[in-house]
């Protein structure tokens, strides 16, 4: 189980992230989501180890996450919301980079690759500079660097970005597929259909503060709202959108 236990976060004395506690058990999929800004970027930056807690603790199987931060790592898959590759490596070096950094047998690594890069659609693009793939292919690549080491856990970050739509539907499949195998998993993402078709509990973050955590059930009987985005919308009061949207529209005609 990776757990998070009141963790927070503070940049020159502003809290980003105040006292946020979740657990992610063996087969669940837990969906994280707030507006922009609200610290969900900074959440995942202090699991993986990027960036240190001002307070709290993260656990996995019991044991602190610091205690052995590369071993954690070692059983973690993350795919950022902004990618950071070296331009001028091949898709296929970069996936060979990440694979022996993760000390996978060569033989191993040379097999999975060929078996992403063809699922994927990649294969014939292998050789070719990152800096001439699509933001879809990048994409593909970040999620293929994810799974090369079969994680226990993984960690998703606006996954779905500049995928294509048939992409989009296998990665759905998949992470249903790795949640039945007991897969932990924490999805970050604005896209609330997609969260509502793939997670079996939802955390919505407003201003570094948790302001709903349950199962997606639960908050609906809860709130009384049938879909998630009406969730999202009352808890985070944001249902004055029509509103806004009518302001923009009387700003661009005036």
């Amino acid at each position: 189980m990776l757990e998070i236990r009141n963790l927070s976060k503070r940049f020159n004395g502003i809290p980003a992230v105040e006292d946020v506690s979740f657990a992610i058990r063996p087969g669940e999929i837990l969906g994280y989501v707030g507006p922009n800004g609200a610290g969900k970027s900074t959440t995942v930056k202090m699991i993986i180890g990027l960036v240190e807690p001002s307070d709290g603790q993260i656990l996995f199987h019991d044991r602190s996450v610091i205690d052995d931060l590369p071993a954690f790592q070692s059983r973690l898959g993350y795919v950022p919301e902004e990618p950071n590759f070296y331009p001028f490596l091949s898709g296929w070096e970069y996936l060979q980079l990440v694979g022996r950094l993760r000390a996978l047998p060569r033989q191993v690594l040379d097999s999975k690759m060929d078996e992403f890069l063809h699922l994927f659609s990649l294969w014939e693009d292998r050789h070719c500079p990152l800096s001439s793939y699509s933001k879809g292919m990048r994409q593909k690549i970040l999620l293929s660097a994810a799974l090369l080491h079969n994680p226990d856990v993984l960690i998703l970050d606006e996954p779905l970005s500049g995928l294509d739509v048939t992409t989009a539907l296998v990665l759905r499949e998949l992470l249903r597929g790795l949640a039945a195998q007991g897969r932990m998993i924490l999805y970050c993402s604005h896209v609330l259909e997609v969260l509502e078709k793939v997670c079996s509990s939802v955390l919505i973050l407003l201003k570094g503060r948790m302001v709903a955590h349950d199962s997606l059930d639960r908050l609906r009987e809860l709130m009384h709202e049938p879909s998630l985005e009406g969730i999202f919308a009352q808890v985070t009061r944001s249902d004055d959108h029509p509103l806004i949207a009518g302001r923009i529209l009387e700003a661009m005609q005036a």
